[in-house]
């Protein structure tokens, strides 16, 4: 079982799996070259649902597709200073994702949320 968990030492914030540091995985989406985040809706997080979910699928484009929603459903709400996750906690906040998703109320992008008048999500 793998086991993700999200630090603080001071500004900087660190994620690890099973001890060792999780790849930002920048080569798939450079949403936050600074680095992780969490606890709220921007860059940083979405960097993270997006390597936490490449790491836990083991398969990129479905990280890529699903990160955005996983950011808002779950790492905007992990506590500021500091948590854990296990592999089966992302499994069950995934299979959430897609039972509530809802094609009609999609945007032109494919996601439920986006930064008006653009492509782009939030």
């Amino acid at each position: 079982m793998k086991r993700y968990e999200g630090s603080r030492e001071g500004y900087a914030a660190d994620v690890s799996v099973n001890g060792r540091p999780l790849n930002p995985r920048l080569d798939l989406w450079n949403h936050s070259p600074t680095g992780f985040e969490w606890g709220y809706g921007g860059s940083g997080p979405a960097q993270l649902a997006l390597a936490l979910l490449a790491d836990h699928f083991g398969d990129d484009q479905r990280a890529v597709e699903l990160h955005h929603d996983f950011k808002w459903e779950v790492v905007a709400k992990l506590p500021k200073r500091g948590w854990t996750l296990t592999d089966q906690e992302i499994r069950q906040a995934v299979a959430t994702l897609k039972s509530s998703s809802n094609p009609s109320t999609s945007t032109p992008c494919g996601h439920t949320r986006c930064v008006k008048g653009t492509n782009e999500t939030e």
